[in-house]
């Protein structure tokens, strides 16, 4: 038996469920989510690449602008540090206009290729300093753990990639690389730039196949790290949802507190309807208040004899009938007018009440 229980609790320790929603939640506002830098990476040097492909002619020019314009207006300038911090602002403005597409497509990439794997997300928690962070011990665990070897693995598997993607380009184009000495300056620029982009925007492309990969493996890591065992999820649901017992016992509570306040609007009922043992409903008729007779008090059984000596003691006509006792206590609740079908039975047992009472 003593086997069996450690077995039980074993497997109970056990990770072997997905996460709650509430788990999910708890971990993203920590900053924990699935997420590959390699996408990151990739789709970044795509757009940029893409960028220079598509606007490197228009840049090209700017920079050749600001080259002619530097050598026919400074060069005559006399040199003094007014001067040079004069000139080091106006080309560092010039530089920025052509370089700012540049940096502002990367930017929006990197922010779209966030978004894209983990939706719009704010945390301080991975950034606020931790005295674990720094423990040797965990440090050696990361370098040599099985994730590290994977890292590793893929690493030496985007190098070898772009080394081949690298490669094949320098070699298709080989004859243009060779003739590039018999090119003028700016023409053997022109093509260098040209194989910079080509190379850049393949080898974007290939990372970007492997990122997706790597989004897919680290997405599997995410879920099993996020695992929860059976207990985990049990104390999960006392933690969200209250201790069952103690939330028994507060229902029980609302329930004795709702019982004495009807107890208590008893004495000021104008009549009892039993069936007589099972079911009591007390009625009460206010004019200004209600078009019809509500119900004060209503049980069954135990409530039903309680209604009944609390009506006895305070001087209220009960009457016994009980097809009208039974369906009332089963067709209202507490507060309600009585339904309109038993408008004329109800209305017999007032008028017999008021008799009784000779208020009429």
């Amino acid at each position: 038996m003593l086997f069996l229980h450690l077995d039980l609790k074993f497997f109970a320790g056990e990770k072997t469920e997905k996460a709650t929603p509430k788990k999910r939640q708890d971990t993203r506002k920590k900053g924990q989510v699935a997420k590959s830098q390699d996408v990151n990476t990739a789709i970044v040097l795509l757009s940029v690449f893409l960028t220079l492909y598509i606007m490197g002619e228009k840049m090209l020019e700017s920079l050749l602008n600001i080259y002619r314009y530097t050598f026919q207006n400074f060069l005559g300038l006399t040199i003094s540090s007014e001067n040079v911090y004069a000139i080091f602002i106006e080309l560092l403005m010039q530089i920025v206009y052509v370089l700012a597409p540049v940096m502002v497509i990367a930017l929006i990439a990197a922010v779209a290729a966030n978004f894209i794997q983990f939706g719009f997300l704010f945390s301080t928690e991975p950034i606020q300093p931790k005295l674990e962070k720094l423990n040797p011990i965990k440090g050696f665990k990361r370098i040599f753990s099985l994730r590290a070897i994977v890292e590793f693995f893929k690493s030496s598997l985007k190098i070898i990639c772009v080394g081949f993607v690298v490669f094949s380009v320098l070699w298709l184009r080989k004859e243009e690389i060779l003739s590039l000495s018999l090119l003028s300056a700016g023409k053997g620029l022109a093509t260098i730039a040209g194989l910079t982009a080509q190379m850049g925007m393949i080898s974007a492309i290939v990372l970007l196949f492997l990122s997706i990969l790597d989004y897919l493996y680290q997405r599997y890591d995410f879920e099993k790290n996020i695992r929860m065992s059976k207990q985990d999820i049990k104390d999960e649901f006392k933690n969200t949802e209250g201790d069952p017992l103690i939330k028994s016992r507060i229902k029980q509570r609302q329930r004795e507190m709702a019982t004495r306040r009807m107890m208590q609007e008893i004495p000021g009922a104008d009549v009892v309807i039993t069936n007589p043992t099972h079911y009591a409903v007390a009625l009460k008729y206010e004019e200004s208040k209600f078009d019809a007779p509500y119900v004060v008090a209503k049980g069954a059984d135990y409530i039903a004899q309680k209604i009944k000596y609390i009506a006895k003691e305070n001087n209220v006509v009960i009457v016994e009938n009980r097809p009208l006792a039974r369906a009332l206590y089963e067709q209202t609740e507490i507060g309600d007018e009585i339904p309109e079908e038993f408008f004329k039975a109800v209305a017999e047992i007032l008028a017999y009440v008021y008799k009784t009472k000779k208020i009429i």
